[in-house]
């Protein structure tokens, strides 16, 4: 045998074997190609199933939570409504005319008084109590009040300041003590069942 022939019959070997292995290659191929093919068939049907099955649960999860976003807003807009008509009787006391403030006011005051030698703190925006109305005041209830050089940020009212007591009599927080007393009766009022 010529070398030209032992090269030929290499080559020939070669050939076949390499023939053999890309058929065994291909084989092999298509068993993973078929078994992943079913396999992924298997997990389709297996989340489909699954899915059938907890559709209505979904769906129910899902009206629920709905449920409860409309229950938010509702108790939301609720809320805000309440809010207002506290902040409505705020805007009542920041409009009264003077007659109806300075009365209002003197009441207030009166009730707050404990010493007679307090220093009352106003508003920034007061323009209906000054040094002549407080004198008138102080002579009709015996009190030597005076007022304080301190502005408050404020809408009306006032602040009594007697040594480290302080009686905070502003409008604000009248609304405030108001909404804490009188909050379950505006509810009821404005929402009756």
């Amino acid at each position: 045998m010529s070398l030209a022939q032992i090269t030929q019959k290499i080559e020939s070997d070669a050939r076949a074997e390499a023939k053999k292995i890309l058929e065994r290659s291909a084989e092999q191929e298509a068993e993973v190609k078929r078994q992943t093919e079913a396999e992924v068939k298997k997990l389709e049907d297996s989340a489909k199933t699954r899915f059938d099955k907890e559709r209505p649960e979904i769906f129910k999860r899902r009206e629920i939570v709905a449920r409860l976003d409309v229950g938010k807003l509702h108790l939301g807009s609720q809320r805000r409504l309440i809010q207002d008509v506290f902040n409505g009787g705020l805007e009542r006391l920041k409009s009264l005319g003077k007659d109806q403030y300075t009365a209002f006011f003197g009441r207030l005051l009166k009730e707050a008084v404990n010493t007679g030698d307090e220093v009352i703190e106003l508003s920034k925006d007061e323009k209906f109590i000054n040094k002549e109305w407080l004198d008138k005041f102080n002579a009709d209830n015996k009190a030597r009040i005076t007022i304080s050089d301190e502005r408050q940020d404020f809408s009306g009212g006032f602040v009594l300041n007697n040594g480290r007591i302080s009686i905070n009599c502003s409008w604000e927080m009248l609304i405030r003590a108001a909404q804490e007393k009188m909050e379950t009766e505006v509810v009821r009022r404005l929402f009756p069942n």
